[in-house]
This record gives C-alpha cells, structure tokens and sequence, in this order.
C-alpha cells in the first residue's frame, strides 16, 4: 500500500500552528532538474513549505534527498545545468524570487537572505584576512560606509559571535583559524546585513560536539536578538530535536514528512521518518573473554613537532607537545575508542602507534614484538597485519584508479597472492564483505556515495587479512543511516575476522555502540580512561563530562 506523501498539505500546516507569527517564507511546487551526461535527473520534486518570522524549520534527510538544492534554490545559487520548474514559486514579501532578475537577486542574497554553508574552509577566501572578507559584505551593499566605520562594525560582528581577541583575529587568515572559529567567521559575514531569513547548511557537521553546542547555541541567541527567521539543514536528528520548531522530512526530492518538530519525533507516520529515527547508534560491543592477550602496546609515546611563528627575519622556534608519554593495551578483538577535541592529540597518538609518524620516545610492541625502533623497511613486513580506514574516503581513494585497481595495488605493494587471478577473487571477497557488489571493479570513486566509498576503503584495508585497523573519524561525514550501516559492518568484520579496532571520534554516540573501552584525550594529555559505560555515564572529569554533556544533550 502506498504511503501519503503528505499527512497533511503545506498550507494547512500553519493553520494549526501558526502561533501568531507572520509568515515570511512560502514555497509552493518547488521543483528542480539537472541535465546530466545523457539526460537529466530530477533533484527537487513537487517540495512545499512555510517559514515564520523568528521560526527555525529544520529540512532533514540523508545525502542527495535534496536538502542542498533546495536551499540553494532560495538564494539562487543554482548552476547553470539546473532547471527550475515554470509553476515553481518561492514568495517573500508577495514577490516570487525565482522570477527576479541577477541584479534583483544579488540584491536580495546576504542582505535579506543569508547562508552559512557547511564546510567554511571551502568557502572562506584563504588570500584574504578575516576583516576583509567580512567588510566586503558590508561594502556590497552599503557602497557609501567608510572604511572606519566597516572595520568598527567587522569588530562588532566578531564580538557577537564570539571570536577571542577580535582585534588580532580581524588581520588573520582562514588558516590560522580553528574549525569553530572559521564557522564563527562564517556566520559573522551571513549576519554582516541583519538578514530576515538565515540558511544553515550542515552548520556542524564536521566539528566537536563542544565546539557543535556552542555554535548551535549561538545561531539561536543572535536569532532571539534579531527575530531572524533560520532554515537549518541538517541530517543530525539530535540538533534537529533540540534546535527546530518544525521539521521537513526529504528523500529522493520529495517532503515525505512533516510536522510540529515534538510531535514528529513521537508519533512519525512516514517508513522513511522511522527508518531515520531508528538509524541513531544504537547497541553496545559484545563483551571479551577473560585473559585475552594484548595485540598492541604504547608505553610512554611521546609525539613533539618544532614549528616556527614570528616573521621571515627574525623566526621563533618553539615545540609543541602533541602527545605526552601517553601509554595504552589493545586486545585481540577489541574496539578501544580514543576521544577529544579537535587539536587534542587523537589521530597523531593513533599514527605513532603504528608507525606512519616518527615518535620521540617510548616503546611500541605488535603482538609482542617491539617496533618503535624498526625502519621503513623493517616495518613493510607487518605493514599488510595493520591498515588505517581514513575520514574522508573520497580524498584517500586515487580518483583515476578504478576500484579494483585501488584494492589489488595493497596486494601487489605486499606481495599477496599467488596469480593476478587470486589476487581478483581476494578483491571480490573483499568488497562482498564490505556490503558492496563485486561487479564494481571498472568503476571510480566520483561516481560513488559517502558510504560507498567508506565501504570500498574498508575493503582496501581487509583484503590485505589485517589483524588490527585504525579507524579515523571513519562514519563522521556520513548521514545517520549510513553510519548505522557501517557500525553494522565493522561488528560483523570483527565477529568474522576476529579484529582489533583502534577507533578514533569525537562522536560519542557511535563509540557508546561500537567500543569496549575508551580513552578521553585533551591537549596531549589522557585524562581518562575505562569501560564505554562506567566513562559515558559516570565520567570523572570535568572534560569528560563537558563532551558528555554536548553528545547527548546538546542543549541543555
């Protein structure tokens, strides 16, 4: 039996919940098209919704259900392959947007509508300073303000949202900016004109769940001072509980979905909005036997960078400490979670534990044989007995090597198997084990998803019959629903395989799933440390307890 598309029709929507508020924002028949090699595809279809003054409606969905194309649609930040469909509409202030001219759309975009796009890296200028990307939203359109008056409200800006010590920062460039900052940066420009209307685009996706909580709380206190209304878009269903008013469930182009955000997350009515809800990490790892032996020990691992700062002619070396005489036990079978803050020492311990950077001192043992003294060429012997699965898989997968190429060159590097045939039935293998099909080995990375790829890149690391993999951050870009799949995988891979995780988050959600124990990580340092559940519910540090608090109530 087929399902509603909708439990009731948009424009009934405030109807029942209108609270007074005058509407500012009405989509009606939003529909988008994108010509592609041979055809088009249709990327937004038939998509309706209302937005209030000083309302936050959050668009949720997993990757390519259309979310993106959406907001973009609103601030006319389309390319030139797309298409919006004739009875399309999009009504602010009585006008339809999409029928205005560029002149009239620049003038509408970061004055009366503005974005925060996800990831600001990207999306920040790296030639220019923080001041002057800022005060170039304040020139464009407001020509007649002075350069004096720019730079007194750049400062202002920075002080809202936080920035430490703005009248150093306003000189700085993107680079010399944390992740937080540079969204902070981001959001100072997108309030630079007192927009009506701000779009948040995946606003946190790639940062700290502290670092999360403070920009999140801090979108909602300038939009409390502004009565801005705020589009946020998002696949975390956390953010989306805590943060919205209402919420717009999307697949495949389409609201599958929506209602009063509350009511929504009680009593969803749509398969997809359950499938969402159900696909939070969920279950815990399974308990290890008595007397297990230990597969890899650090003892005292010590990891120090020289860095320079000052200017060309009168340099200042100084040593930072990234990880200080930190020791740890993995066990055959076992997931060992490390967790921090970004800059905390996470990925660098990991990397110096099996040897891809030099450390300084302490001891490294591999199922019982020291290697912290070993060579390049000393290690290559026990390369193919650890592997490493990256964050993000698209940029660790070489983008002209077909998938079959990617996974036999481990093979070949290691000489592994015994004919070119054996080598292709070990990749095969690998990818049905991975939940892929192995009839994708002709094909390349770009024309896989987030999950695929992860998935092909954990088949690169198996099909070598590792003992033990490091996992970096390996589920924090993907949608909740992949990042559930790919739990799902890594506890079959460990039960089939007997293997050994070292798992690397700052997500403490999927760690709670998928470890033993963990290690807390800050600025260098192992503050604490034990079983998942003694660490996540009963933490003995105020750090601990910090990162606790933004996981699992990011709002309170």
């Amino acid at each position: 039996m087929a399902e509603p598309r909708h439990e009731f029709a948009p424009h009934e929507r405030y109807d029942l919940n209108a609270h007074g508020r005058e509407l500012i924002l009405d989509a009606r028949n939003v529909a988008v098209t994108f010509k592609v090699e041979g055809g088009s595809v249709e990327a937004v279809r038939d998509v309706s919704f209302q937005l209030h003054k000083g309302e936050t409606i959050a668009i949720v969905g997993e990757s390519g259900s259309g979310k993106s194309v959406t907001a973009r649609t609103i601030m006319g930040l389309l390319s030139k392959r797309a298409t919006v469909a004739k009875d399309s509409r999009i009504t602010f202030e009585g006008k339809n947007v999409l029928a205005f001219n560029p002149v009239q759309r620049r003038k509408l975009r970061g004055n009366r509508f503005s974005m925060i796009f996800q990831e600001p890296m990207s999306s920040l200028n790296p030639v220019y300073t923080i001041g002057q990307q800022i005060a170039e939203m304040l020139h464009i359109h407001n020509r007649k303000i002075s350069r004096a008056d720019a730079r007194a409200r750049v400062l202002e800006l920075l002080k809202e949202v936080q920035i430490p010590d703005p009248e150093a920062r306003i000189k700085q460039y993107p680079h010399q900016l944390s992740g937080g900052q540079r969204q902070r940066v981001m959001i100072a420009m997108a309030l630079a004109n007192r927009p009506d209307i701000l779009i948040a685009d995946e606003p946190t996706t790639a940062l700290d769940v502290t670092v999360q909580a403070q920009i999140l709380n801090l979108i909602k206190d300038l939009q409390k001072r502004y009565g801005m209304a705020v589009i946020l878009i998002t696949h975390d269903l956390t953010i989306v509980r805590q943060f919205s008013d209402y919420v717009y469930v999307m697949q495949h182009g389409e609201v599958k979905e929506h209602n009063v955000t509350e009511t929504l997350f009680q009593n969803p009515r749509h398969s997809y909005t359950r499938h969402l809800l159900a696909s939070e990490p969920k279950g815990a790892a399974n308990p290890l036997p008595e007397g297990t032996p230990v597969i890899l020990e650090g003892r005292n691992v010590r990891v120090a960078y020289t860095l320079k700062r000052g200017g060309m002619f009168k340099p200042d070396y100084f040593q930072l400490l990234a990880c200080d005489n930190l020791s740890l036990e993995l066990r055959r079978h076992e997931t060992l979670g490390i967790v921090g803050e970004s800059g905390s020492g996470k990925t660098t311990f990991g990397q110096a534990l099996i040897r891809l950077i030099q450390h300084s001192t302490g001891e490294i043992v591999f199922d019982g044989e020291p290697i912290h003294d070993k060579d390049r060429k000393a290690m290559r012997p026990l390369r193919s007995r650890m592997q490493i699965v990256f964050q993000d898989p698209f940029s660790s997968l070489n983008p002209r090597m077909s998938i079959g190429q990617i996974i036999e060159e481990g093979l070949i590097v290691n000489d592994i198997g015994s004919s070119r045939q054996d080598r292709l039935e070990r990749v095969r293998q690998a990818l049905r084990d991975s939940g892929m099909p192995d009839t994708i080995l002709s094909r390349f990375p770009h024309e896989f998803s987030g999950g695929q790829r992860q998935r092909i890149a954990i088949a690169r690391a198996i099909a070598l019959e590792p003992e033990f993999i490091l996992l970096d951050e390996p589920t924090s870009a993907l949608d909740l629903s992949v990042q559930a799949q790919i739990i799902d995988l890594l506890r079959k891979l460990q039960d089939e395989r007997g293997l050994s995780y070292l798992f690397i988050s700052h997500d403490l959600k999927v760690v709670r799933a998928l470890c033993h124990r963990v290690i807390v990580m800050q600025h260098g340092k192992i503050v604490e440390q034990g079983p998942v559940s003694e660490v996540l519910t009963r933490p003995q540090s105020e750090y601990t307890a910090r990162l606790v608090r933004a996981a699992f109530e990011i709002a309170a």
